[in-house]
């Protein structure tokens, strides 16, 4: 009877063994499915993907400058088309005015009033010039300023306190928001 229950204790034993043997089978199989292997990257390969990475972003990179490039050139040449539209504008009262003025000066026998509708138009188109930064420099009687003027000519200075100051006025010179956009053409007393 030992035998016997050696026996069985021997089957138990191996059913044991082939249980734990399957359980052990399964679970590496269910695991290797779960998870799948990922091949080892050596270092050149690792160094070659981040390097291709790299090159992509630059090449987004650079893809998103020239299409900003192009827009703000684009916006910049609509600003440039458009920048004196608002001027334009504004003067077109003053240009209505001027047809006014020139179908009066047709029929009308009066010069004294035309003569004075011509100021309104003159002061009106002056007061728009300035309201957009536009100023008148002053010359005749202040000293000669080459950054801002231009000499035509010399004359005798009538009095010695003129000397070297701007005795007439050619031209007016114009600033623009601070800017000189046009010298002032003047004679020198010498």
């Amino acid at each position: 009877m030992e035998n016997t229950d050696n026996a069985l204790d021997n089957s138990d034993l191996e059913q044991d063994n082939v249980t734990e043997t399957l359980d052990e089978a399964s679970i590496q199989e269910t695991v290797e499915a779960a998870e799948p292997i990922a091949p080892e990257l050596s270092e050149t390969d690792k160094l070659k993907a981040e390097a291709a990475d790299w090159k992509d972003k630059y090449i987004r990179l650079y893809a998103e400058f020239e299409n900003f490039r192009q827009r703000s050139s684009k916006e910049k040449l609509n600003l440039i088309s458009t920048a004196s539209e608002g001027l334009m504008v504004d003067l077109l009262p003053v240009m209505d005015d001027f047809e006014r003025t020139m179908k009066a000066l047709e029929t009308s026998p009066d010069i004294k009033s035309l003569k004075e509708g011509v100021d309104l138009v003159f002061q009106k188109f002056q007061k728009i010039l300035s309201q957009k930064g536009l100023k008148v420099m002053e010359s005749i009687g202040k000293p000669f300023d080459a950054e801002i003027q231009e000499a035509i000519t010399q004359f005798p200075a009538p009095t010695p306190e003129q000397k070297g100051q701007v005795i007439d006025e050619v031209e007016k010179g114009y600033t623009l928001n601070d800017k000189t956009i046009r010298f002032a053409k003047v004679v020198i007393g010498s």
